[in-house]
């Protein structure tokens, strides 16, 4: 239960609202019940009277019992399923807040299918906490002991019958069924959260599928996991049903104890006769309201396991931030003896890296695949924890910063850069809500898309553009931000040679005095950055100015060398 604790907090906060819903549930069960009690005293009383005037004033009151149980049963809905959706938005706000600082780095564990199947799938399920696992033991709980209370008054054997039936189909029954549910390690989930995964693959891959010819065999795969699901679905409804019919066995038992046991008071004097019909049938009412006790194992064992599964998300170590101001004015960038290694590696992506990297200086990283590169731009955005060493962002330790603040002082462009269905002015926009039509027109010039105007539909992932317009209309977005630290990843990979020099052109003559750090595989066009780091195994093995590292005739000579022979 301690997995539910957190849902029970937030299901608690609207505590009016599950209150009311508790008091009018009681009076729903206990209005049914002294319906049926009353149909039976009435049916007792008909036999041994004529009085009309009794006879009236009870059928009187059946009419009032029944009309308080409909319009009990209709309050107890209202304000338990606002309830219920009030937590629901508890839970996804609470969630989101403690997702969102763990974003992008969580990507790297968890597939984009699975999480959409938790985020999605198991908060939804959740819903089902208050309205199948929280509230019905309470209120059937109220109802028994109420009537377990009422009965003794006529006779105490009864009472002890129904108390014992309770017992059995509000808790002994329930904890079996939800043992035997546990035992069978709620698989159904798992093949949920598989299908969401492969349907997504399915989705995101069926254009290089069908030109590789394999959509059959994904088909297969995807109808495999469909059909697991689906019976995994089936056995979980016969669950349901055994326990269902196994609880209406138990109910149906007792009402069965209650009338032996008071025919034999009867018979021994010790029990009115006018009083056992209606106390057999408020036993039957009673055990009426247990239906929902046998989904209950099934709804436990379902919401306990999507909060388990929400919970290993979240549950990620966070980066520590601080609370201090990015400083203003020009900021630096200093590494001391910077290492990352990723989780579950047993290399290091970077081996004591350290830097200082200057405003108003262009800063080149180069170096072959795998040369650490790209980590060290994730280390530089402080996405990633560092294994060992110091960050700092103008003189100040990451550590001390807020993430948001650090990433809001940059201008980013990644090698993969996320396009939002709409226009290319509310792409732009992203950077720069306030930014005007003439600012938007004024950036798509400088990166050569002035072509396209700002009313263009962008599809989903912008797959309506090429490559190199992905790549300018993110640069774009970048200078529409306008802030003074530039971090750039393979910016202009996709984009023609002259394009490219012209895009930095631009971006170096209006900048001067911003810090720019560009990752590259392309060496041409390097002359013009301040300082050229080449890294190799996650170390850098060279740093200085495209002369100086020319001079050496080093490992940067090197891959120039291999670069001229290749395109010459």
């Amino acid at each position: 239960m301690k997995e539910l604790t957190l849902v029970l907090k937030l299901t608690l906060l609207e505590k009016k609202d599950v209150l009311i819903a508790i008091f009018f549930g009681f009076l729903a069960g206990i209005a049914g019940v002294a319906l049926m009690g009353s149909s039976g005293y009435l049916i007792s009383k008909a036999a041994l009277t004529s009085q009309m005037t009794t006879l009236v004033v009870m059928a009187a009151v059946l009419k009032l019992f029944g009309f308080a149980s409909a319009l009990s049963r209709y309050g107890e809905r209202l304000y338990s399923h606002r309830a219920t959706f009030t937590m629901l938005s508890h839970l996804r706000v609470s969630f989101f807040e403690r997702l969102s600082p763990l974003a992008p780095r969580i990507f790297s564990k968890y597939r984009s299918g699975d999480l959409l199947s938790r985020i999605v799938g198991d908060v939804e399920s959740l819903q089902n906490f208050l309205l199948r696992v929280f509230y019905p033991p309470v209120v059937l709980g109220i109802v028994f002991l109420s009537v377990v209370f009422f009965t003794s008054f006529f006779s105490l054997g009864i009472a002890i019958v129904i108390f014992i039936g309770m017992l059995l189909t509000v808790v002994v029954v329930p904890a079996l069924f939800s043992s035997r549910k546990r035992r069978m390690d709620g698989q159904v989930r798992a093949q949920r959260g598989n299908l969401a995964i492969e349907s997504t693959e399915f989705l995101y891959g069926f254009r290089d599928l069908k030109i590789h010819q394999q959509l059959n065999a994904k088909e297969q795969q995807l109808k495999s996991d469909a059909a697991q699901y689906n019976e995994g679905q089936r056995q979980e409804g016969l669950e349901e049903n055994l326990a269902q019919s196994m609880n209406a066995f138990v109910a149906l038992l007792v009402s069965f104890f209650v009338l032996g046991v008071g025919a034999y008071f009867v018979a021994a004097g010790e029990l009115d006769g006018l009083y056992l019909a209606m106390l057999v049938m408020v036993s039957i009412a009673a055990f009426e309201n247990v239906a929902p006790m046998a989904a209950f194992p099934t709804h436990f064992e379902e919401s306990r396991k999507a909060a388990v599964r929400l919970e290993e998300i979240v549950a990620e170590p966070d980066l520590p931030q601080g609370s201090e101001p990015m400083p203003s004015g020009p900021l630096d960038i200093r590494l001391d003896k910077v290492s990352f290694q990723y989780p579950n590696e047993n290399s290091l992506a970077l081996d004591r890296i350290s830097l200082h990297l200057l405003p108003g200086t262009k800063t080149a990283i180069v170096g072959p695949s795998g040369s650490g590169k790209s980590t060290l731009m994730q280390v530089l955005l402080s996405v990633f924890p560092l294994s060992q060493g110091q960050l700092s962002i103008g003189g100040i330790p990451v550590e001390a910063l807020k993430q948001e603040e650090i990433w809001q002082q940059m201008n980013i462009v990644l090698q993969e850069n996320h396009f939002f269905y709409g226009t290319i002015r509310s792409n732009l926009l992203v950077a720069n809500p306030l930014a005007t039509d003439e600012q938007m027109i004024d950036v798509l010039a400088k990166v050569q898309l002035d072509i396209l105007p700002l009313s263009m539909t962008v599809e989903e992932k912008g797959q309506n553009l090429s490559g190199g317009q992905k790549q300018r209309l993110a640069i774009a977005r970048a200078m529409l931000k306008g802030k003074s630290l530039w971090l750039m990843d393979e910016p202009v990979s996709s984009v023609d040679s002259l394009t490219g020099h012209a895009i930095y052109q631009q971006m170096f003559q209006q900048h001067k005095d911003d810090l720019f750090v560009i990752i590259s595989h392309d060496l041409t066009g390097l002359e013009k950055m301040d300082q050229i780091i080449v890294m190799e195994k996650g170390c850098i093995v060279e740093s200085g100015s495209y002369d100086e590292l020319m001079e050496k005739k080093a490992y940067f000579y090197q891959l120039k060398e291999i670069e001229n022979s290749v395109f010459t």
